[in-house]
């Protein structure tokens, strides 16, 4: 009986210490500052990537506001194990040029825009010119909207080529800024 307490008391510590090594790794300093991203009432997690590497971590993505940003990259830096925050996050502008309007939509029309959204975003990942990270992709009745940054005018313009290409894009337009590389 005694050797059945110790081995089960061996499995338990065996289990804490797998447990307490993935809450400092990367992929446990990432799904830690997903889950306050999740959690918070101003920010949309589902509009910010969560990377990490070696404790420092990168957030990328396009935000409804500045204090969505500033709340953001606070998270992620009082986040235990976390060294160093890159801020790779675009604050949306209230002039709205760009952003994909608010519409009444039925649930068949969400789904149709998620599965565009999810066609243009994976064929501008896969292009070799186009950085697909930069660039917010919004879907709304057919219309795809581009926000974010490119390198060049040809990047842009493959960019906007893409999306049209991608099966259900009614129109695409693009609020596409150029960057320094």
């Amino acid at each position: 009986m005694k050797l059945l307490n110790a081995g089960t008391l061996m499995a338990l510590i065996a289990a804490l210490s797998v447990v307490t090594s993935c809450a400092t790794s990367d992929v446990g300093i990432t799904a830690k500052v997903n889950a306050k991203l999740a959690t918070n009432d101003v920010v949309k997690a589902s509009q910010i990537e969560v990377a990490s590497k070696n404790g420092i971590v990168t957030l990328t993505g396009n935000v409804d506001s500045p204090e969505a940003k500033s709340i953001a990259l606070e998270l992620a830096r009082n986040t235990e194990g976390v060294t160093r925050v890159i801020d790779m996050i675009a604050a949306r502008r209230p002039s709205g040029s760009g952003d994909a309007p608010d519409s009444d939509r039925t649930l068949g029309q969400a789904i149709d825009d998620a599965g565009i959204t999810l066609g243009v975003k994976t064929l501008l990942i896969d292009d070799p010119l186009v950085k697909g990270t930069r660039i917010d992709v919004d879907t709304r009745e057919g219309v795809v909207y581009l926000t974010g940054s490119v390198g060049s005018a040809a990047e842009r313009d493959k960019a906007i080529e893409l999306a049209r290409g991608a099966k259900g894009v009614q129109d695409v337009q693009a609020n596409l800024t150029f960057h320094k590389t």
